[in-house]
């Protein structure tokens, strides 16, 4: 028994090193007095890690190191000398692959390649983006997507004309909202005049920017419609592929359709998601209880739902094959269904939308298709590093979405339970108790919980980061939910789209309908269990790198050397837990001014009159306060002081924050606050700290941290930061360093509702 349990165990990744060798790999029995027996130790690691095929799955960890770098930097790098270097480091890689130094140079032209693609991508994508807003715009243009959401409705207008002041750069599309059910059809000629704005902005330093999303996908404005949307004759046929757009709508317009006919509420909005990828129309409760406890990710078309739709055809298509003994026995029906399944992907991600998440999992299904059509070694690594490699060459920019984050670090963690967890759980004697429960499918269970785990685990450093939360009983809820959906809700909803022509798709809607409701029931149970809601303070990214960092380490290496990723992990946990708050919210308009009292919760000063702009904003910053409080609760006013002519909070060292509305506050409160914010010009001697409208103008939404007498201010646009899709006033070469510069009160404020604002994802 020794020795089979031995041959089982053998070739799979993760035995380094060999049992028989096991003394080799470890600490002598001297410890740490034998240096240099320790150093051999850990050379021999090291080689070990750059064997042979232990390289490949780290180019796309140094591919995306060079595209972190790009969007690091603070001014936009010169696309041809960034080409140069990269092309001149990977030919001396080249070079130089027979030489001991190969992977390191490898790996420095691997990131000059990623900062190089990443340049690349911006110029090609470079186009013109609103920097005032503008009212009353007349317009015209193609529609290119439409969304439906819960209360409006959304679209994307490629702009053929437009009438704009002399000067103004050209925009190309623009994101405009309207009255839910006026959206106008996807492939329409339409004339209009809209209300814009600039991209939206992040609402604090270190907040997520959904304008940069918005410049890579070519929209440089949103806002709304004002008054009638009118079609009229196009001026040219708007070209092939505003033809698959719209056909790819109307596809799914009926499915939507169909499914309405049986299915109402949010039975309907996810069963449509799902299926189409579109998941605006999902109330706000069930919504919010869905990623609570752990199932948002299902509301998101990514690697699990291109695995079942794969899978369901894979064995469909080889169980039917199978009935024809003369198939079954003469041909390869495994590839035949490996292709067909294939096909199904491929049609899954057109009809989805296409999203980084939807691709992430397209390409990673279609490696692991491909390899079985040719006889390979199907979830690998490797596998994960090639669809890693196509995402981030064809998206640079996804890089820094939450989607692709999520997703990858959930599929690494998983691939390694796969090839590293999965032959040490279950290497045991056939007689043993592991094998007794795997025949009542404890195995399975088992594996689902473990998968449950890891794929929350992995995903937990950047659902804090982007969303400052955790989900304590994901686990629970997964268990709970997903067997349902994988063996009930996603293949009622396939066979549903098959019966569809047939006008038989009425019966698998209620199927689908039944396990929704089930999913729906599960999560809204999870949400309200005490703790449910486990949210976390905002904090940096250098937590976030070394969490990654962490991450990787556990997932790639195989020596003992892959313990460091715990060591970053442990690091990553203490330095977030240990970053400090802003003790001062501004935002970029001016407006609103966020105050840690006494108590050490924000208190808000409000006197925007956009009563939805606010709600979205202030639920940002006390998001990012691990705050629950909602933006109508009471208890965020206490302690602010306003009258006519302006408002006063307390700080929690006892000194003033005063935002003056009108001159005659000016003097007063230059004498006793400790920071003013003003659209007014101040007196020519102010002994408070002065933040006005010409600052906010540059740099955006402003945090402040008391630090002494002072304050240490951190921007949205810090000085010297000029990106394309986040450029630098004209007045920001005139800057100094002093927080007082007086100016003349902004335009109104022309911010659209709360939602035509990006929601996360």
């Amino acid at each position: 028994m020794a020795e089979r349990g031995r041959a089982r165990t053998q070739g799979f990744a993760g035995t380094w090193p060999p049992r028989g060798a096991a003394q080799a790999g470890g600490l002598a029995p001297s410890g740490f007095a034998a240096w240099p027996s320790v150093v051999e130790k850990l050379r021999a690691w090291i080689r070990a890690e750059a064997g042979a095929g232990r390289l490949l799955p780290w180019v796309p960890v140094a591919f995306g190191t060079g595209i972190a770098c790009y969007f690091a930097a603070e001014r936009e790098p010169v696309l041809p000398v960034a080409a140069v270097a990269a092309i001149v480091l990977c030919l001396a890689a080249f070079l130089l692959r027979r030489h001991r130094v190969f992977p390191v140079i490898m790996m420095v032209a691997t990131v000059a390649a990623g900062f190089a693609v990443a340049t690349w991508k911006t110029a090609r994508v470079t186009h013109g983006v609103l920097a005032r807003p503008m009212y009353a715009v007349s317009m015209s243009g193609f529609v290119e997507t439409r969304d439906i959401r819960e209360r409006t409705d959304r679209f994307v207008l490629r702009v053929t004309s437009m009438e704009s002041p002399r000067g103004l750069t050209r925009l190309e599309r623009v994101r405009l909202s309207v009255r839910k059910g006026t959206a106008p059809a996807v492939g329409s000629f339409v004339e209009l005049k809209a209300r814009l704005q600039p991209p939206p902005a992040p609402l604090r330093p270190g907040a997520y920017d959904f304008g940069r999303d918005m410049y890579f996908a070519g929209i440089g404005a949103s806002g709304f419609v004002m008054g009638a949307i009118r079609t009229a004759q196009p001026p040219d046929g708007g070209g092939l592929s505003l033809r698959y757009a719209a056909f790819m709508q109307g596809l799914r317009d009926a499915i939507d359709a169909r499914v309405r006919t049986v299915l109402d509420g949010d039975r309907r909005a996810i069963a449509t998601a799902l299926l189409t990828g579109r998941r605006d129309a999902i109330s706000p409760p069930v919504n919010d209880a869905m990623f609570v406890s752990g199932l948002g990710h299902v509301l998101s078309i990514s690697g699990y739902h291109m695995a079942v739709v794969a899978g369901v055809v894979f064995f469909a298509v080889r169980a039917l094959l199978a009935l024809i003994p003369h198939l079954a026995t003469g041909f390869p029906i495994k590839k035949w269904s490996a292709a067909a399944a294939l096909v199904a992907a491929a049609f899954y991600l057109l009809l989805s939308g296409a999203e980084v998440a939807t691709q992430r999992s397209f390409f990673m299904t279609a490696v692991v298709l491909i390899a079985i059509m040719v006889d390979r070694r199907a979830v690998t690594f490797r596998t994960l590093a090639v669809a890693a490699m196509i995402v981030l060459t064809i998206a640079p920019e996804s890089l820094v979405h939450p989607s692709f984050q999520m997703s990858f670090a959930a599929t690494l963690g998983l691939v390694a339970l796969i090839q590293i967890g999965m032959p040490h759980l279950f290497a045991a004697p056939d007689n043993s108790a592991t094998a007794r429960a795997a025949l009542w499918g404890g195995r399975e269970i088992a594996m689902l919980a473990l998968a449950s785990l890891v794929a929350g685990l992995a995903t937990m450093p950047y659902a804090a980061f982007h969303f400052h939360r955790v989900t304590p009983y994901g686990v629970l809820a997964n268990l709970a939910a997903m067997p349902v959906v994988s063996a009930l809700v996603m293949p009622a909803g396939l066979l549903g789209l098959v019966a569809m022509p047939f006008g038989f798709d009425g019966a698998f809607w209620h199927l689908m309908g039944w396990g929704i409701g089930w999913m729906v029931a599960v999560a809204q149970w999870v949400a309200a269990l005490p703790g449910a809601v486990g949210r976390i303070a905002a904090f940096g990214t250098g937590p976030l790198v070394a969490a990654s960092l962490g991450i990787i380490l556990l997932g790639l290496l195989r020596t003992p050397l892959r313990w460091s990723g715990a060591a970053a992990l442990v690091l990553a946990v203490v330095w977030a837990l240990v970053t400090p708050q802003p003790d001062i919210l501004i935002s970029a308009d001016g407006h609103n001014v966020g105050v840690r009292g006494r108590d050490g919760r924000l208190h808000l000063i409000r006197t925007s009159t956009s009563g939805t702009r606010d709600s979205f904003l202030f639920r940002g910053w006390l998001a990012a306060d691990a705050d629950g409080r909602q933006p109508a609760d009471p208890s965020l006013s206490q302690g602010v002081s306003c009258d006519r002519t302006g408002c006063v909070a307390p700080m929690g060292d006892g000194g003033l924050v005063a935002l003056a509305l009108r001159p005659d506050a000016l003097g007063d409160d230059c004498e006793r606050a400790a920071l003013l914010v003003t659209a007014r010009p101040v007196p020519p001697v102010c002994g408070a700290l002065v933040v006005d409208q010409d600052r906010l103008r540059r740099q955006g939404a402003l945090a402040l941290r008391r630090s002494g007498d002072g304050f240490k201010v951190d921007a949205v646009r810090p000085r010297g930061i000029d990106r394309p899709w986040s450029p630098a006033a004209a007045a920001d070469a005139e800057d100094g360093p002093s927080l007082a510069r007086p100016a003349e009160p902004r335009a109104v404020d022309a911010t659209p509702a709360e939602a035509d604002w990006p929601a996360e994802e």
